[in-house]
């Protein structure tokens, strides 16, 4: 017997903006489509001059009283606001936490091959968090691992800045590393010239939130893991 199939019956979601007809209260604060204002105006004949200008009243501040009502075109101004974030969504620079782990004896070879890791983690604009393992006897002595992180940010070579600093939890000393200010605008001149040479305009949105970036790394002190106070855990 053939299993039936189930059917979303959910209805589409509905534009929940009130626009023309379906405002309903007696008057509305009517705002001209150039931005003037025009007060307290019946709703019949806020409709009447939205008919006659060939525009919307679109309900802007539904919250007031009475509401607050707009003459413009909502179909383009609809389009336009999908195009903002759109736009916005392309350029979002979102922000993954990446786990390097390593032991205090580790050899030169493996040693460079995960810094090389973590170099490219850093110029994708991701943070990394850096672990080291101790085993065994090791854990007496947790200021080789405290060198080996001081190393490791100073030949990263200024792509890092030192978010949280050592800290050791029984057997692991995590320390985490976020771009720097110079690799956040190295980062952000590589999209303005991608988005050049693909004849993108430029967004706003997008340079707030790449300036909101380089405001956080600003922030962030680049010291280094021996300025750091002593791991409650050390011995």
């Amino acid at each position: 017997m053939p299993v039936p199939r189930r059917f979303d019956r959910q209805p589409p979601e509905r534009d929940p903006t009130r626009i023309n007809e379906r405002i309903r209260v007696p008057e509305v604060r009517l705002i001209a489509e150039d931005g003037a204002q025009i007060g307290v105006t019946p709703t019949e004949e806020a409709l009447r001059m939205a008919q006659e200008r060939d525009l919307d009243l679109v309900e802007v501040a539904p919250e007031s009283r009475p509401p607050v009502c707009r003459l413009l075109d909502y179909s383009k101004y609809k389009y336009e606001q999908e195009q903002k974030a759109k736009a916005a969504r392309k350029h979002q620079q979102q922000v993954n936490v990446r786990e390097m782990k390593l032991r205090p004896k580790i050899a030169d070879h493996d040693y460079s091959t995960k810094k090389g890791h973590i170099e490219r983690f850093l110029r994708q604009q991701d943070k990394v968090k850096v672990t080291i393992m101790f085993r065994g006897r090791e854990q007496a002595h947790p200021e080789r691992g405290r060198a080996l992180l001081e190393r490791l940010f100073e030949d990263l070579g200024g792509l890092a800045t030192i978010e949280t600093f050592p800290v050791q939890e029984g057997r692991n000393m995590t320390m985490m590393l976020a771009p720097s200010k110079e690799n956040v605008a190295r980062a952000r001149q590589e999209r303005t010239d991608a988005a050049a040479e693909d004849g993108e305009p430029a967004d706003a949105s997008a340079s707030e939130a790449e300036q909101a970036d380089l405001s956080a790394a600003d922030g962030e002190q680049a010291e280094t893991p021996a300025q750091a106070p002593a791991a409650s855990a050390e011995s």
